[in-house]
């Protein structure tokens, strides 16, 4: 049986997403600013050429590796909102979602996002997407009828979860998972509704 012959379409559409593979390797080891074009085709296998052919820059590029990182955490949360028996293993379940842990990530997001505060062409982008990956904890938010607009409050949970993620950052002996976790859920527990009997939702 000969092998399966790829339309010019599908071939663009697996060059891409081997540059979106290669790309989050090497932001994720080096970091954006130390990452060049060159590097991420050399280590894609391709030449510069074909990267500027799928993205216009290097920022399209990282665009394209968050993008990919907002879809799939959207996807985990929605799981997590669906299956848990309570709010608070809610939050916790996304909490734990939302912490990789020190492979890379994390610090080439914040690394990114400072650099975007000074291009406005690129802050609107990483706004937009930023506000894509709140959608599935804003409707949890709003289901409980929260004090707080649940828009406002998705994104106080959001801040402090990164804040928590820089910490462990910076002090991972000191910041762990559980204390992440708790400090979100303290936050959460704060805002949301108590029944009659001051049980939580």
């Amino acid at each position: 049986m000969s092998p399966v012959r790829l339309t010019r379409q599908e071939r663009r559409g697996q060059t891409r997403e081997h540059l979106i593979d290669a790309a989050e390797r090497r932001f994720k080891r080096d970091g954006f600013h130390a990452t060049s074009v060159d590097a991420i085709a050399e280590e894609a296998g391709y030449t510069k050429g074909a990267v500027y052919s799928n993205f216009a820059s290097k920022e399209a590029l990282f665009f394209a590796v968050y993008e990919r990182h907002v879809d799939q955490r959207a996807a985990e949360l929605e799981a997590a909102i669906a299956q848990a028996s309570s709010k608070r293993e809610e939050i916790r379940a996304a909490v734990a979602g939302a912490d990789p842990g020190d492979d890379g990530w994390i610090a080439v997001f914040f690394e990114f996002w400072a650099h975007v505060l000074r291009h406005d062409e690129h802050r609107a982008r990483f706004a937009e997407l930023h506000r894509r990956g709140l959608e599935p904890v804003v409707r949890s938010i709003a289901a409980t009828g929260p004090a707080l607009a649940p828009e406002l409050l998705a994104t106080a949970q959001l801040a402090l979860g990164n804040g928590m993620q820089l910490e462990r950052l910076t002090r991972p002996e000191e910041v762990g998972a559980a204390d992440f976790q708790d400090a979100v859920w303290l936050l959460a527990r704060a805002a949301l509704r108590h029944d009659r009997d001051g049980e939580e939702r």
